[in-house]
């Protein structure tokens, strides 16, 4: 194989040169030149299918429930997904250049064993989403078989899911098993075929609405008196954190893209509008369910089930597929790359996928989401904090540090110039822990650890901030230690 300063083509044509078995296989090799196939319009139908799911609706949702008004709900939601496209593109190029997913390319700051830490990281994450969007599956599932008169019961008092709604989350949780076989061409055709439905399902739910609840009404109800008002930082930085985890793993799609271009325009296209638009869905049924039921539902399957008809069932049923394209590709492709890092020789990308699903059962997604905040704050805010690090390291490694160069034969290789020491980058842990720590006594009140009376203010306000703050201080040490490490032949700034 050529050196890195050759084109991506002969990159991807052969055997990284002396590579580890360690830390090789076929799917963390770059990809071939025929695999470089998907356009803009792929990259923009993958990024609606991801963001027409009922995560996006809960989060303006759960935004009115905190009491945001919906103008300043839905201009939050657009202002992050515009910050979070910056480093989404940013390191998304990476992909059309070199071919390689996120933890091959997480070598380079972080060490060709030291990879492990954030592929781990983003891993666990994507499976707390898998579990969390199985969940939602399962309540759509739920519903609709309640519309069709089965009559299930849901949680009793005190509980927060029912035996037959966990029943429904097993089966959803077994239909993705058949998309981790298949690998990711089965995902971009299940999105292209997905997003143009579930764009029609919500217009057809918006407009349903309106016709039984004036406008008006919609969008001018009082918002929500809560004690010490609205957390507009904290709001911000979690709604940053929803789509941080994509960010770092971005490379995953952008990998099988056939130009920078391409990766460009369709991810502009598909992320901050589309989000912006879909919270107003979110925005519209949290308010619709006020007006019709007398009680504000945080998820659609509620309203839904309270309309009862057949045009809620069919609405649930589109549910299950907006939860199940957003599962398959932002939850299941990132945590089979990530844990595949960690034994080549021995986990592949069906392998990595079948672990992350097995995992993702272990998680209690019914109890954190039980109430908005813990969703909004607690699990959006706190893996954003930890994401955040892992970005500002990979950012300024490859942009101003390697300006933009890898030696792609080291990244498969022992001993080579990213060995750092037995595999591990010390400057890039300790980066990740100046980034992170500081963030943590905030995050420990936030979610009910500590008591949050007693904690000074100032280490709330630096959680609120968290993603912000963790990828500024990380990607600042690292750089400046980075280079105070180079030697004086070295010819970069």
């Amino acid at each position: 194989m050529t050196h890195s300063t050759g084109s991506a083509t002969d990159l991807a044509q052969q055997m990284p040169g002396n590579a580890s078995d360690t830390l090789t296989n076929q799917d963390l090799l770059p990809t071939t030149p025929a695999q470089r196939h998907w356009n803009w319009k792929d990259f923009a139908a993958l990024w609606v299918g991801m963001v027409v799911c009922v995560p996006t609706y809960t989060m303006a949702s759960s935004m009115l429930d905190q009491g945001f008004g919906w103008q300043m709900a839905v201009w939050l939601v657009f202002l992050a997904n515009c910050i979070v496209l910056v480093p989404m593109v940013l390191i998304g190029r990476v992909g059309p250049r070199y071919g390689v997913p996120f933890p091959v390319l997480a070598r380079a700051s972080f060490g060709v064993k030291g990879a492990n830490l954030p592929a781990v990281l983003r891993g666990l994450v994507a499976c707390g989403w898998f579990s969390i969007n199985c969940y939602f599956g399962a309540l759509a599932l739920h519903g609709f078989l309640n519309v069709l008169g089965l009559g299930l019961a849901g949680p009793a008092q005190g509980q927060t899911i029912s035996s037959s709604q966990f029943l429904c989350f097993l089966a959803f949780w077994a239909v993705h098993i058949w998309f981790i076989w298949k690998g990711p061409e089965s995902i971009r055709k299940l999105e292209v075929m997905a997003a143009p439905l579930m764009i029609a399902a919500s217009i057809v739910l918006v407009l349903v609405l309106v016709q039984r609840v004036p406008s008006g009404q919609l969008l001018n109800l009082p918002a929500k008196v809560v004690e010490g008002g609205p957390r507009t930082w904290a709001a911000l930085t979690g709604l940053v954190g929803f789509w941080a985890t994509l960010a770092l793993n971005i490379p995953d799609f952008t990998r099988f893209a056939k130009s920078q271009r391409d990766q460009f325009l369709g991810q502009a296209i598909g992320l901050p509008l589309p989000m912006a638009l879909f919270s107003m869905v979110g925005v519209i049924g949290f308010s619709a369910s006020a007006i019709l039921y007398g009680k504000a539902q945080l998820f659609p399957d509620g309203l839904l089930s309270q309309m009862g008809s057949v045009a809620s069932g069919l609405g649930l049923l589109v549910i299950l597929l907006a939860n199940l394209t957003t599962n398959v590709a932002a939850n299941l492709v990132s945590p089979s790359y990530d844990f595949s890092q960690c034994a080549p020789a021995r986990i592949s990308f069906r392998t990595g996928g079948l672990i992350a699903a097995g995992i993702g059962l272990l998680f209690m997604p019914w109890k954190l989401l039980a109430t908005s905040g813990s969703y909004l704050f607690t699990w959006l805010g706190g893996y954003g904090t930890l994401l955040g690090a892992i970005a500002g390291i990979l950012l300024v490694d490859y942009y101003l540090v390697r300006r933009g160069h890898l030696e792609v034969d080291d990244l498969y290789r022992r001993g080579g110039e990213y060995e750092y020491r037995n595999g591990w980058n010390p400057q890039a842990l300790v980066a990740f822990l100046l980034g992170v720590l500081p963030c943590l006594p905030g995050y420990l009140a936030v979610s009910g650890v500590v008591d949050m009376a007693g904690m000074p203010a100032f280490w709330l306000t630096l959680f609120d901030s968290g993603w912000f703050f963790s990828l500024a201080v990380a990607g600042g040490y690292y750089y400046l230690s980075a280079k105070k490490k180079r030697p004086p032949s070295d010819p970069r700034p």
